[in-house]
């Protein structure tokens, strides 16, 4: 009935969300001003859990961990209090 979701489908759903990331920090001005702070937060979130999972063999990570830098430290320009 349903396929089995395999490293691979996760490695390709974790990479949308780091070309999201990306394509969002590089151009701001493609998502509504309200919204921006949110889609960067929840992708972020979903690539910390993605490096956790134990699954992975010889997959390279470094998109996901330089993403979630990028989105950090998009983060603290927001919150710089943080």
């Amino acid at each position: 009935m349903f396929d089995e979701i395999t490293p691979a489908d996760h490695y390709r759903a974790a990479m949308d969300s780091v070309n999201l990331i990306n394509a969002t920090l590089a151009n701001p001005s493609s998502v509504r001003p309200e919204d921006i702070g949110d889609l960067i937060y929840r992708n972020a979130e979903h690539l910390k859990i993605m490096v956790a999972k134990d699954y992975w063999t010889d997959e390279d990570l470094t998109p996901f961990s330089d993403a979630i830098v990028s989105a950090e430290e998009f983060a603290q320009g927001l919150n710089p209090a943080v």
